[in-house]
């Protein structure tokens, strides 16, 4: 049997819905290659698509060095996050 996932928290609510947002931005961006729109606008588009991954990936980062995405329930070492920033700079 299957065990029914947690909650959602009102962070995991924001971070889904700003990568639903974002999907809709790529979608948007995929239609403008196919239109054959200018380069300028594509660029503004894929720029703004990168601030918004990087400012969800910054509020994930926020919720794990937090403690509320450790695994396990068990406590995050400054190594810990260290990784984390490294992963999300990388």
């Amino acid at each position: 049997m299957t065990p029914t996932p947690a909650p959602l928290s009102a962070t995991d609510e924001k971070v889904l819905n700003r990568l639903r947002r974002i999907e809709g931005q790529v979608r948007g961006l995929q239609r403008m290659i196919e239109e054959g729109r200018d380069c300028h606008e594509v660029l503004t588009l894929l720029s703004g698509i990168r601030s918004a991954l990087d400012a969800t990936g910054d509020t994930i980062l926020e919720q794990y060095a937090s403690g509320g995405r450790a695994h396990g329930g068990e406590p995050i070492t400054p190594q810990d996050v260290v990784r984390a920033v490294k992963l999300l700079r990388g």
